[in-house]
């Protein structure tokens, strides 16, 4: 894993005057928010069947025939529904192979 620190400048105006603060983030506030679970969720359409999305879901994430066919049913049913958290990487990924068959996600942290 990597460390850095992050040094942000701001201006701060209060009528006439202006003032400047610094602020330096320290190394676990930054890694803190580069390790924060991160959600990948994917969006209802009238495109795809259900074996298409059933099969896409199994490829991208490994998970069982069963597992596919309720996050496939709560996509159906809620509009949405959340089909993996964890580490923005794995998300980034998973979001790549869902998106072979244009199948319509959003990654959130």
């Amino acid at each position: 894993m990597f460390s850095f620190s992050q040094h942000i400048d701001v201006l701060v105006l209060s009528g006439t005057e202006s003032e400047e603060i610094t602020e330096t983030k320290t190394e676990e506030e930054v890694e803190e928010s580069v390790t924060t679970p991160w959600r990948l969720i994917l969006y209802d359409d009238d495109i795809h069947t259900f074996d298409e999305v059933i099969s896409q879901l199994m490829k991208a994430t490994g998970c069982s025939l069963s597992e596919a066919e309720d996050k496939t049913w709560k996509v159906h049913n809620e509009g949405k529904a959340l089909v993996h958290e964890g580490e923005f990487e794995e998300c980034l990924r998973i979001d790549g192979v869902l998106k072979e068959i244009q199948l319509v996600t959003e990654i959130k942290g």
